[in-house]
């Protein structure tokens, strides 16, 4: 999977010439970055509501004035946006047990300043493709639910008892409504749930 056209590359570093440079490595790959000078300023961005819709990752200094990358961390953390939006935190410090301690908590990587640019770039478009595959898994299992209440009680019922792998007379049995009936809910179910068989609705179903 090629990183998305849409993606956006954060870079949240207090010396404007890391940022322009970030900025620029990031163009020769075809990448978007956006700089913010502090973690003040991006995290102003997340109180006033904004959370990912397209992919992207986060260069984040360890080290700044004001708010440190580490406590700007920790409220992405508590805001459920690291798996979404990977962390990969620039250091010009070796500090290997907060490296370990941050991976550990969730961030994707950890670089010492001064890094290789094709090996930041390459873990960035790696950051970006699991962003990827965030978005797209959160997107799909909100059409699973979108899907799902459409289905009447009755339509519930049935499905329930389809995953479980009951054949129709048993299910009418339980439900004490005719083998007529439970086919055009089971139609029903399938047609609204966008399936074919019980195994492919099981299989929908335990992605939720």
């Amino acid at each position: 999977m090629q990183p998305a056209s849409n993606a956006t590359v954060f870079i949240v570093d207090d010396d404007a010439s890391v940022r322009e440079a970030l900025a620029w490595l990031l163009r020769s790959r075809h990448l978007l970055g956006e700089g913010y000078e502090g973690a003040e300023e991006f995290d102003a961005m997340l109180e006033a509501g904004w959370a990912p819709t397209q992919p992207c990752c986060l260069l984040l200094d360890v080290r700044m004035p004001g708010m440190s990358g580490l406590a700007l961390f920790d409220k992405l953390v508590e805001r459920g946006l690291v798996e979404v939006m990977p962390v990969i935190f620039l250091s010009g410090h070796a500090d290997v047990p907060t490296a370990v301690t941050m991976v550990k908590r969730g961030a994707f990587d950890f670089c010492e300043k001064p890094f290789s640019d094709n090996a930041l770039v390459d873990r960035v478009e790696q950051a970006i493709r699991r962003s990827q595959e965030v978005l797209q898994a959160r997107q799909e299992r909100q059409r699973l639910q979108a899907r799902l209440t459409e289905l009447t009680d009755r339509e519930r019922d049935v499905m329930r008892l389809v995953v479980e792998g009951l054949p129709n007379k048993l299910i009418a049995d339980q439900l004490d409504i005719s083998v007529r009936t439970v086919e055009v809910h089971r139609a029903r179910v399938f047609d609204k749930m966008e399936v074919k068989s019980a195994v492919e609705l099981a299989n929908m179903l335990r992605r939720l």
